[in-house]
């Protein structure tokens, strides 16, 4: 039996969908970033705890990219126009500021590896637990 098919990360898609939900009801998506993963540009001032919040409303950000990788933009800090960017695996949690509603994302995983087929062991030779297959 072949392994499944290895997909791509959902977590961009969620950052998007969630922007564009909360722009769409004339709310302020705000983005909560874990600052210690590797790859984010931010200034130093804007982390607090550990943590990075960042409003990226249109009104507050320009040339904004969603990516599948990163998320990048300018926006000023203090008055000065900086280049922002945020590993998409970094964002913690994405909500509109108004309401607080939004979507707190799981932390992101890397590859899996897929399961040893029924009755075949695990790498230490257990036998693997139970799973689920499609019954035809």
């Amino acid at each position: 039996m072949s392994a499944p098919p290895v997909m791509s990360s959902n977590r961009p898609y969620l950052i998007r969908a969630m922007h564009a939900w909360i722009d769409d009801n004339g709310m302020t998506p705000y983005l909560v970033i874990d600052a210690k993963r590797p790859g984010l540009q931010v200034p130093p001032s804007a982390i607090k705890d550990g943590k990075v919040v960042l409003n990226v409303a249109a009104r507050a950000v320009a040339h904004l990219e969603l990516g599948n990788v990163d998320i990048r933009f300018h926006a000023r800090f203090g008055g000065v126009s900086q280049t922002v960017v945020v590993p998409v695996a970094a964002v913690e949690a994405i909500y509109a500021h108004e309401t607080g509603q939004g979507m707190m994302l799981p932390p992101e995983m890397g590859p899996t590896t897929p399961e040893p087929p029924d009755g075949a062991g695990g790498p230490d030779g257990a036998k693997a637990g139970p799973k689920l297959r499609v019954v035809k």
